[in-house]
């Protein structure tokens, strides 16, 4: 007899890592041109622990996080051609609202996912949605990132970061990224040309004719970033509480672009950073991979702030 239930990890309260529990729900029923997808692994990103600790835009709980999927088509629903059970799939459910990935089952529109590459493993496909379409979208939808311009990638380790790296150097960019010294040598093997020790240098002091900035910190970086940002460059901030009228203004005065983006579900960027994978222009570097009952121990590593690459969650 098919079960109708599956594990997933859930909260009741807002808090820290330790608030994190496994429970049991139902398990959900594809609609029209949906998939339901046995997760198989499930990448965790700083907005998951950003939102059990808050809230964020879900508001209060209880929830269960999770955006980034890896799986195995289980059924589909009526109207669905493009899957059939026991495909490979991998995507980013819908931010945020289509959170849930920290389960054992997902159901979510068929395009929400791509197939995954054959040449990696699940845990490596998990790593790559959510943080993979922030830079696609970053890079090439809104600054269109040409060959022999100049990007600048700010936590160039990080999630985002690593992966706009390596996909600014596939179209042909010059790379310069902010960066701990400890991940200078790890950042040279994704391809970048300039590295900057943000403990002992001031970017904004020593790089300059940049066309494109990705701002993946807020904060200051931003009005410092368009310092080194040519006339006509453009600013892409992932931190949508650093989009002030005030750097708005700043930038308007220089002849600078400043725009701000959040990721979102995208059939044609899955399909294209598919490609990029199996060319070889882009991988996921993994930090850690825990089982789906230890994710708090995963929100716990990604807090210190001093993972490189993923974290990643099987199931």
């Amino acid at each position: 007899m098919t079960t109708t239930t599956m594990r997933a990890i859930s909260q009741d309260i807002l808090g820290g890592p330790e608030v994190l529990k496994e429970i049991e729900v139902e398990r959900p029923t594809p609609g029209p041109t949906e998939v339901l997808v046995r997760v198989r692994a499930a990448g965790v990103n700083p907005t998951d622990w950003k939102h059990r600790a808050t809230g964020g835009m879900l508001g209060r709980p209880p929830f269960v996080l999770g955006w980034d999927v890896s799986g195995v088509v289980e059924s589909v629903g009526i109207g669905t051609a493009l899957y059939k059970p026991g495909d490979e799939v991998f995507g980013m459910l819908r931010y945020p609202y289509g959170h849930g990935a920290f389960a054992e089952y997902v159901t979510a529109p068929a395009r929400t996912f791509a197939r995954k590459p054959g040449k990696i493993d699940h845990v490596q496909a998990a790593a790559l949605p959510l943080a993979a379409l922030t830079a696609w979208q970053a890079l090439v939808d809104i600054a269109g990132v040409k060959a022999g311009q100049r990007v600048l990638v700010h936590a160039a380790a990080g999630g985002v970061g690593h992966l706009a790296v390596q996909m600014a150097k596939a179209r042909g960019a010059h790379v310069i990224g902010t960066a701990s010294s400890a991940k200078h040598e790890f950042l040279r093997g994704l391809g970048a040309d300039e590295l900057i020790d943000y403990r002992s240098v001031d970017f904004a002091e020593v790089v300059g004719d940049v066309d494109v900035v990705i701002d993946t910190m807020g904060g200051d970086y931003g009005p410092r970033s368009l310092r080194t940002l040519r006339e006509g460059g453009v600013i892409v901030s992932l931190v949508l509480s650093n989009m002030t009228e005030g750097l708005d203004a700043q930038a308007e005065e220089l002849g600078i672009r400043a725009e701000s983006m959040l990721v979102e579900p995208d059939y044609a960027g899955m399909k294209a950073i598919a490609a990029l994978v199996e060319t070889g222009g882009l991988r996921a570097e993994i930090d850690t991979v825990l089982p789906l009952e230890e994710a708090a121990k995963a929100h716990e590593r990604g807090e210190t702030g001093r993972t490189t690459g993923k974290i990643v969650l099987t199931v």
